[in-house]
């Protein structure tokens, strides 16, 4: 987006408006908002259990992180489950496609940008939805996850990440896996989270740090989502 473009919608958010124009607007809001959440239950609740594969969506096809997000989504298959993901390229595409290898459920939960994102070609054709909302995407994505598998990534990842966290961390949801591929990667961050958040300035507990695991491996991060399952005679029901 241009800085001209920018300072547009900048004027054209703080612009005045009377209580008339805000009241329709944020009616309409609601309808819209309301009819993102039915679909994507109707949708979703036919797919059975599936997990959710983040990741940065500039990861190009030979990238290591995205030939392992490939054979995680696979391997994920090979045990019965689905894979959601956002839907566009990078770390998306490539858990899309390694679904689709496994003939496994490929879900994508597109979301409307004005960069980067357009479904990728692994998707299942009854199988993708668009959002506006972001906070309408992320209630469909933990809703419907059984697990949680976070690839390098950017923003959006960290968002999702902390997102899932939170809500295990106050019992809004029941506990379920969440995984971190790549310890190259995520060491600086979960050294943060260590030695600033929990020991400097004790804004989370201890058992906080149990709450995620740090895997390098494909066949680490299945059994981890295989192993938490099995503790509860759990297993996919397709």
């Amino acid at each position: 987006m241009t800085q001209d473009k920018k300072e547009e919608k900048i004027r054209k958010a703080f612009a005045p408006k009377d209580w008339n124009n805000v009241k329709a607007s944020d009616s309409w809001h609601i309808f819209k908002i309301m009819s993102e959440f039915v679909n994507g239950f109707e949708k979703m609740q036919q797919i059975g259990p599936c997990v959710s594969i983040f990741g940065s969506a500039r990861t190009k096809p030979d990238n290591k992180y995205y030939l392992l997000a490939e054979e995680i989504a696979y391997k994920l298959t090979q045990h019965g489950y689905g894979i959601i993901t956002g839907g566009g390229p990078g770390i998306m595409e490539a858990a899309n496609k390694g679904a689709k290898r496994g003939n496994g459920h490929s879900v994508g939960l597109n979301i409307d940008l004005p960069f980067e994102q357009k479904p990728n070609d692994f998707i299942d054709r009854d199988k993708s939805l668009d959002f506006n909302y972001f906070f309408v995407r992320k209630t469909i994505f933990l809703k419907y996850s059984q697990g949680f598998i976070g690839m390098p990534g950017g923003f959006g990842t960290i968002d999702e990440l902390f997102e899932s966290l939170t809500l295990v961390q106050t019992h809004k949801i029941a506990e379920f896996p969440v995984v971190l591929v790549g310890s190259e990667y995520w060491c600086g961050f979960i050294n943060w989270i260590k030695t600033v958040m929990l020991e400097q300035e004790h804004n989370i507990s201890p058992d906080d740090l149990n709450l995620f695991k740090i895997v390098d491996t494909a066949d680490e991060a299945v059994k981890h989502i295989v192993d938490f399952y099995s503790k509860y005679l759990l297993k996919p029901n397709f």
